[in-house]
């Protein structure tokens, strides 16, 4: 498992592998990047809002150390 690999609960509590948490961080940055929204991957949904884009630029800054 790379570095870069992390393991999230989705709304419904299930655990998401993000394979690259600096990609998955990107795509947030670019089509969700204010407000509130879902998004959906491979069937798991998260709600995003400012919480959760502050813990993906938390776990990406780590990863990237």
């Amino acid at each position: 498992m790379s570095k870069l690999t992390i393991i999230l609960k989705d709304d419904n509590g299930k655990d998401y592998t993000v394979e690259n948490i600096l990609n998955f961080q990107k795509h947030l940055q670019k089509f969700h990047p204010v407000d509130i929204s879902i998004h959906e991957e491979n069937g798991h949904y998260f709600r995003v809002d400012d919480t959760f884009r502050d813990k993906i630029d938390e776990l990406a800054k780590n990863a990237s150390k």
